[in-house]
């Protein structure tokens, strides 16, 4: 049974209004990694924003936890779905977040986590490996929400459980995508791993 949210009507209005139209239809647990693509502008969060509210989806997403000290930003973040992470943690950022996730499972709690796999609105040749790591990791589904100009339709719908078959995990996830269309076409990056720039 998927877990199901209560709408905001409003926030449905404004999508609609905005010429959007959402798919979804629940998520498959209480605990997981979403993913957007393509990022490619500051409009996709400007867009996004209303989608998540007109479902009402409470996915997080994680910032550095030195933006929460910062008086009225701050709460604003929070309020909109961030979560604090500790960069100095032992563990690192993605071990931190994936013992983070480990922790809501054993205790039946909600978190679903917001990342762009491209970490960047800019061109780049390939993904981060973040998301990645965190769902299999965690052993979690990942979420693969479609910011589509194109056809201007925010599909939520579409869940795996990675193998940790980079390769075939990576097909996969491009066959899903295929034919998204960014705000910015051009800077969508590949769907493949990212390397480093040769020196």
């Amino acid at each position: 049974m998927m877990v199901q949210f209560k709408p905001n009507r409003w926030a449905a209005l404004l999508v609609k209004l905005m010429g959007w139209r959402v798919e979804f239809g629940g998520l498959p647990t209480k605990q997981g990694v979403l993913i957007g693509y393509p990022h490619t502008s500051n409009w996709d969060f400007v867009t996004m924003m209303p989608v998540k509210w007109a479902v009402g989806l409470p996915v997080q997403f994680f910032a550095k936890d030195s933006l929460f000290r910062i008086p009225l930003f701050g709460a604003w973040i929070r309020w909109i779905g961030a979560v604090p992470i500790d960069r100095s943690s032992p563990k690192g950022v993605v071990g931190d977040m994936i013992e983070t996730l480990k922790q809501h499972k054993q205790d039946d709690r909600f978190l679903w986590v917001a990342l762009s796999p491209e970490g960047t609105r800019k061109l780049t040749n390939g993904w981060r490996s973040g998301f990645y790591q965190l769902a299999l990791g965690a052993d979690v589904p990942l979420c693969m929400l479609h910011i589509d100009y194109g056809t201007k339709v925010a599909k939520i719908t579409d869940f795996m459980h990675l193998s940790g078959d980079i390769d075939a995990d990576y097909a996969h996830i491009a066959q899903v995508y295929q034919g998204v269309r960014g705000f910015h076409p051009q800077q969508a990056a590949p769907i493949q791993p990212w390397t480093p720039p040769k020196p």
